[in-house]
């Protein structure tokens, strides 16, 4: 595909987008920033998540991920759903009866400035991880497509990339990124849609023997129940799944930030709900297009180093008409830069408020100005992680980011968890030093596991046991 369509492509998307952040950030104050006011309707909000919700590495690994995992990543999604529900009728009405505008200020109600710190210093770190290395999949499909062809080295890919996220998330911050979320989510619903549609088109697949084709491939296995030593195994994924919604979407300011602009508890809740159960569908979607373009590429010869590779060089080779390369990089760009936009305001609320207490100190002026300085801020650092990982990135990109949680997140999970679980006060000042030791004793046991456990091998249920020794940790500094 030509480099300069590609280019012009996202010109004019970014120009609707920059249009609506334009117009949706007018007379925005610090409060439509960090939570909308809390106007929202939660039908938008809901809408909205979709794209919030399935970032890029959605787009290009989970199509790909098929040959290896086949359908068990759906065992992952139905964990999702029951962690949502657990979000929505648990954490919800918490949060919004705290009137909290960073959910970790519940930490230093419930025990105090230390547990504060630390847990929006793992958000911080959980989040610039997991959004540098989403967007970093999407620097390495633009240098493919773009960069590359036109001898520009990776780091100004990665300027290029990070300076259109920070430009139209710089002024509006939630306000904004609901509207500019919900225009994503169509932009993704119909570029997957129609990618289906082309793909099984070409391989002269009516919709019956289209899906009959799909559920009868050995790619189309869901459940198993078989290993418990495989990272496939059920109640490994189902219950990671659960873990992994409550921590990066319950506990995570850059997800919570939108379900907390909604009007009240109860919109926020509806929200949720319709949300998990429409993205649960779309993944199923996204896995059904990756069984159609393996089973396109065996028929046409078509090789690739990557398992990620095999969607773009598919959508963007010349295979089929440039509408399907167009509306690829259409729905690579609405997910992608949606997940980067709404992290890149998630930490600079979180530093605003948690690490600087920017809001403690200083009137509307004083945070306004402390609030866009942190945001440049939070762009560099984003932006010099994308270059790190480039550097360093040997494993799927969807493995990754789940790996990383599980090792950021987990502390988070436990605080909030003896909170909510245990009515017990605690010696606060030993908080840092538990939530450091969990996961490095998660990685010794991860190292080791083959070895210790008779073959056994972890996987995302690390997140889970770092969460447990976070728990147990904070038992033995209760307070008598």
């Amino acid at each position: 595909m030509n480099p300069y369509t590609v280019l012009a492509v996202i010109a004019i998307y970014f120009i609707v987008i920059y249009s609506i952040s334009y117009i949706s950030s007018r007379k925005v104050d610090n409060a439509g920033f960090f939570v909308g006011n809390r106007q929202s309707s939660w039908y938008v909000v809901a809408f909205a998540m979709i794209s919030s919700s399935i970032s890029g590495i959605t787009f290009i690994s989970v199509p790909g991920m098929v040959a290896e995992k086949s359908f068990s990543y759906l065992q992952m999604n139905l964990g999702f759903v029951v962690g949502q529900l657990t979000i929505a009728f648990v954490l919800v009405p918490l949060f919004y009866r705290m009137n909290v505008v960073s959910i970790y200020e519940y930490l230093e109600n419930r025990f105090g400035m230390s547990s504060y710190k630390t847990g929006a210093w793992f958000f911080f770190i959980s989040k610039m991880l997991g959004a540098s290395v989403r967007l970093f999949l999407v620097c390495v499909v633009l240098q493919l497509l773009v960069f590359e062809p036109l001898h520009i080295h990776f780091i100004f890919n990665v300027l290029f990339t990070i300076g259109l996220v920070w430009l139209y998330t710089f002024q509006g911050g939630v306000k904004t990124l609901i509207w500019t979320d919900t225009l994503k989510s169509v932009c993704l619903i119909v570029s997957l849609g129609l990618c289906i549609y082309f793909l099984a088109s070409s391989l002269n697949y009516t919709p019956v023997t289209m899906v009959s084709s799909i559920f009868n491939h050995k790619y189309s296995q869901m459940f198993f129940f078989d290993d418990v030593n495989d990272k496939r195994f059920f109640f490994k994924q189902f219950l990671a799944g659960i873990f992994v919604m409550i921590a990066m979407t319950g506990l995570d300011q850059d997800m919570m930030q939108r379900n907390l602009s909604c009007k009240n508890s109860k919109d926020s809740q509806k929200n949720m709900v319709i949300s998990v159960i429409s993205q649960f569908f779309i993944i199923v979607l996204f896995l059904m297009l990756g069984v159609l373009a393996y089973t396109f590429a065996e028929l046409n010869g078509i090789t690739f180093e990557k398992s990620d590779q095999l969607f773009p060089k598919i959508a963007t080779g010349g295979y089929f008409p440039m509408i399907v390369g167009i509306l690829f990089i259409i729905g690579l760009i609405s997910a992608a830069y949606s997940a980067a936009g709404s992290a890149l305001t998630a930490l600079t609320t979180s530093f605003t408020i948690d690490i600087l207490g920017a809001t403690r100190k200083n009137g509307e002026a004083g945070v306004k100005r402390i609030r866009m300085a942190t945001h440049v801020g939070m762009t560099v650092v984003m932006g010099l992680v994308i270059i790190i990982f480039e550097a360093l990135n040997k494993t799927s990109v969807v493995d990754a980011v789940y790996i990383l949680a599980s090792y950021t997140y987990g502390p988070i999970l436990g605080m909030f968890a003896f909170g909510i679980l245990n009515k017990s006060k605690i010696k606060d000042r030993y908080i840092p030093y538990i939530a450091i030791a969990a996961p490095i004793l998660c990685y010794i046991l991860d190292k080791n596991s083959i070895e210790w456990f008779n073959g056994y091998q972890f996987s995302y249920e690390l997140l889970i046991m770092n969460a447990s020794f976070v728990y147990i940790g904070m038992w033995f500094i209760k307070k008598r």
